[in-house]
């Protein structure tokens, strides 16, 4: 590469991504009917919270209080609403209907075209889940959230981190669709152990303790449960650490999976849709 083009390169692939994320902001307003629809079936945490706090009304369970299981639940939506994706569901449509060819003929990797159309949808997100933490601290105050200014420092990279983890293990199925009719199955389980061992449904603190030391450490902990952790101050500092790098090396492993077999099984793709 010659020394001028180095020199612009930085410049150019920056209008790239900013050109990226405002066609993925101009779907996501395109199709915000079913973007609000979306969100608004992310009630689950919302029925844990009341039986939660039903449990919890006579006696704490475990640390948890009906305070904290408010607290909990309601930065579980939080983080679930932030960080959710449905790039599987597009890209093994794209694919059964020979759609992907067109992204194939643009001179951008379709993984950077995905990933930024997923993120450009973030400050949508956001716009729903400020009201919400405003009203958490209306009704449970500030008493609930870390006092570890360390914590706050690292909740960012483990939002993002959630974010990329989920996107990278949705990429990796949604590449198996390019030979395998029923790779959205492979996520629908996926989603059913989620539910179980992320912290969705329960904290993963109120586990036995044989199988929270082995849930703690599988990737459903960090698509969702760890953020939530942090924000309530309940690792350590050198337990958040260790957990925010075996996050992020989650993260790594999937995508680079997600990239092998994209780019190996891309040589055996047929359009026969579109």
């Amino acid at each position: 590469m010659s020394a001028p083009v180095a020199a612009w390169w930085p410049l150019r692939l920056a209008r790239l991504l900013a050109a990226l994320l405002r066609v993925g902001l101009a779907q996501a307003l395109a199709y915000r009917s079913e973007f609000i629809v979306w969100l608004l079936t992310t009630n689950m945490p919302l029925v844990m919270m009341l039986l939660w706090t039903t449990v919890a009304k006579d006696a704490p369970v475990g640390r948890f209080g009906q305070a904290q299981f408010g607290a909990y639940f309601l930065l579980t939506m939080a983080v679930r609403l932030l960080t959710g994706s449905w790039v599987v569901w597009e890209m093994t449509m794209e694919i059964r209907q020979g759609t992907l060819a067109r992204r194939l003929l643009r001179p951008v990797h379709p993984f950077l075209a995905y990933c930024a159309e997923q993120a450009a949808a973030v400050p949508l997100r956001l716009l729903i889940v400020l009201p919400l933490l405003v009203v958490m601290v209306g009704w449970l105050g500030t008493g609930q959230f870390s006092r570890e200014p360390l914590h706050w420092c690292l909740l960012p990279l483990a939002l993002a981190g959630a974010w990329a983890l989920l996107l990278s293990l949705m990429l990796l199925i949604g590449a198996l669709a390019l030979y395998w009719d029923s790779a959205i199955s492979l996520f629908e389980l996926w989603l059913a152990l989620y539910f179980v061992l992320s912290g969705y449904t329960i904290p993963l603190e109120l586990f036995p303790a044989g199988l929270r030391a082995v849930v703690t450490w599988l990737p459903f902990r960090f698509v969702l449960s760890f953020p939530v952790e942090l924000a309530l101050g309940l690792p350590s500092v050198g337990a958040a650490l260790a957990a925010l790098a075996v996050q992020w090396l989650y993260v790594l492993a999937l995508f680079v999976a997600a990239l092998t077999v994209f780019q190996r099984d891309l040589r055996r793709y047929a359009v026969y849709g579109g």
